[in-house]
């Protein structure tokens, strides 16, 4: 039994040895992290920058194209982008029933536009008399004296622009209304003519009888002279008050005033030297001529005017 343990236990170096059988293995899939959107674009920027390609060079933006953009957007004239803004410039008027105002201003200039087409001579030596005292008295006067039809015609257009601009300035100042306008403005024209041809009358009454028709003649021709003038100067005033808006009135309503008014101390400052070289007299000899036959004359028609268009006394 010992033996065949022997023989049992060693084994034959012949005989090669048995490798120990295993089981396969699976394959191991290989494990691929997940990468968020936003670590691709990063993973993918490095390689838009360090393209091969150089990047062009980015222009600089002048100052004056910022400032100019910002007006462009803030000021709507300047407004270059979407549609353009339009302005109406001439809207339209609200009808008053007024249309025979168009026609009358239109006449009235017609009028003027005819008197210095057909006698431009005259007007020129009539403002030639008028900026030059001097030489009004000495030479142009006796030219104007002697074209008596142009003389009339000016003296006509000054009494109707008178009563036109009269009218207007009561409209502007809410006196009157358009039901009474076909009577109110003859009734002013005729009031203005009135009281000139009065006056006309009285100056020519008085140098004959104190003797002293040379000096009326002259003073007579410097206050037609004025008039005259006054009368084209308001001309422009007329439209301005006929058909602008209140505010445009308004404001070349007072400076037709400072107008008339600078005109009239005009007058009175060439009335006074030139009957300062004919007769003697003081100042207030001179002032109380003023308040008696200038002053206190307008300021009664005008009450009276007031008076019966408001009916308050």
């Amino acid at each position: 039994m010992h033996c065949s343990l022997l023989v049992l236990a060693q084994a034959d170096s012949t005989v090669p040895a048995v490798a120990p059988v295993t089981a396969p293995k699976k394959p191991v899939k290989p494990v691929v992290p997940k990468v968020k959107a936003d670590s691709l674009l990063k993973a993918k920027a490095p390689s838009i920058v360090t393209d091969s390609v150089p990047a062009l060079p980015v222009a600089k933006i002048h100052a004056y194209d910022t400032v100019m953009e910002g007006l462009a957007k803030r000021i709507p004239y300047l407004n270059t982008a979407g549609k353009p803004v339009q302005y109406d410039i001439n809207p339209v008027r609200n009808s008053k029933g007024q249309d025979w105002l168009i026609y009358l201003v239109g006449g009235v200039l017609l009028l003027l536009g005819v008197i210095r087409t057909s006698y431009l001579k005259y007007f020129t030596d009539l403002f030639r008399a008028f900026l030059n005292p001097t030489l009004s008295q000495r030479q142009l006067k006796d030219q104007l004296s002697q074209s008596p039809f142009p003389n009339f015609l000016l003296n006509a257009f000054f009494v109707i622009s008178l009563g036109l601009y009269l009218y207007l300035l009561m409209y502007r100042l809410n006196y009157t209304t358009g039901a009474i306008a076909w009577m109110l403005i003859p009734g002013l024209v005729i009031l203005v003519g009135a009281i000139y041809v009065v006056k006309y009358i009285v100056l020519r009454f008085c140098g004959w009888l104190f003797g002293n028709e040379e000096l009326i003649d002259a003073y007579v021709f410097i206050l037609y002279l004025i008039n005259k003038v006054l009368g084209i100067m308001l001309a422009p005033f007329l439209v301005i008050l006929a058909f602008c808006d209140p505010g445009i009135a308004t404001a070349s309503l007072y400076i037709s005033i400072f107008f008339i008014v600078l005109l009239v101390v005009y007058r009175y400052v060439r009335s006074y030297s030139l009957v300062r070289q004919y007769l003697s007299f003081s100042k207030l000899h001179f002032f109380l001529y003023l308040c008696a036959f200038e002053v206190v004359p307008v300021l009664i028609i005008t009450k009276v005017l007031l008076i019966w268009l408001t009916g308050n006394p």
